[in-house]
């Protein structure tokens, strides 16, 4: 992130992709175009849920989020698309629908903030050094 903000301080147009590096094209990408499925079924699969939303278009991933501790869903999932026109249409036409009997909802996934930024995990104070003097 520090990366593109660098380049748009600097005057490097987001629109030239050959400036851009992949990763970072990726992972915007990928935010713009992935989806948030809540009110879903307990019975909805993965399958069931890519099967629902490929009618808008190529779906890259369908994951319904399951609880650990039972192995149930936990009524919310996510979709991710190959393009944001495929995922438009998909918010624009599913939110509000019934999916397995139930109405669902469809938003554009929010990305989660703190993760994978190479930040530590703090586990209590550091060790004291012993002088080996």
């Amino acid at each position: 992130m520090a990366a593109l903000i660098r380049n748009l301080r600097s005057g490097i147009s987001l629109s030239n992709p050959s400036l851009v590096p992949p990763p970072l094209v990726t992972s915007c990408r990928g935010i713009v175009s992935k989806l948030f499925v809540g009110g879903l079924s307990f019975y909805t699969t993965d399958k069931i849920l890519a099967e629902s939303f490929s009618q808008f278009g190529q779906v890259v991933e369908a994951k319904v989020v399951m609880d650990r501790v039972s192995d149930r869903s936990k009524g919310f999932g996510f979709v991710t698309f190959a393009s944001e026109d495929e995922a438009y249409r998909a918010v624009t036409e599913m939110n509000g629908k019934t999916l397995n009997g139930r109405i669902v909802f469809v938003d554009y996934a929010k990305p989660r903030l703190g993760e994978k930024l190479g930040m530590p995990i703090a586990r209590g104070p550091p060790e004291p050094k012993v002088d080996d003097n």
